[in-house]
């Protein structure tokens, strides 16, 4: 399947529904991005304040044209309000095989279980539908929550990559923890474990 085909997915279940992000979202994000800036303490790509959160849609919505990324906007059908963004990046169909991130949520929404829903949803669309081999997911090594998470929905650590990255307003350099899912784990056990924590 290429990407093409879908552009327009959405992803839902009883708790949440992901669609594909558009530019108007600013005004669905703003909140978040305006009242809770430590929400991107880990990242390079900065989401906070009205500027830098266009400019952040801008930046995934021009990766989608390219076909390397899919950016979703995750709606939390509990309290009826736009709860963060996630995605596929560094796509490759061609290797089956692509990354699940740039994940962040509002405050409100962490620990609610959301963030289990979503990843199940992504990964079920990932390994049934586009019939990927392998999920990667990659974090600083020092965001001990985001670990935490990738670990609950049952991603196995492969290793860190040394000095990998610059982190932002520093002239220090981030260490980059590698996880990952494949297919075959998927189906041997990690979806019915990740389905019975929903």
């Amino acid at each position: 399947m290429s990407l093409v085909l879908f552009q327009n997915t959405i992803l839902e279940d009883e708790t949440v529904l992901l669609r594909p992000l558009l530019e108007w979202d600013v005004e669905n994000l703003m909140e978040i991005s305006i009242n809770e800036p430590e929400t991107w303490k880990y990242s390079l790509v900065q989401a906070n304040g009205k500027e830098n959160l266009e400019k952040y849609i801008q930046i995934a919505l021009k990766a989608k044209e390219n076909g390397v990324e899919f950016p979703f906007i995750v709606f939390d059908k509990k309290s009826g309000k736009y709860a963060g963004s996630t995605r596929f990046y560094d796509i490759n169909l061609e290797f089956k095989t692509l990354q699940l991130g740039y994940t962040w949520y509002g405050g409100a929404f962490r620990g609610t279980g959301l963030n289990k829903h979503c990843k199940f949803l992504l990964l079920q669309f990932a390994f049934e539908t586009l019939g990927v081999e392998r999920v990667e997911f990659r974090a600083d090594n020092n965001n001990e929550r985001s670990i935490a998470a990738m670990k609950s929905i049952g991603c196995k650590v492969e290793g860190v990559l040394r000095n990998h990255m610059p982190t932002l307003g520093s002239d220090a350099r981030r260490d980059s923890i590698i996880l990952s899912i494949l297919k075959n784990e998927w189906f041997d056990d990690v979806k019915e474990n990740l389905k019975r924590k929903l």
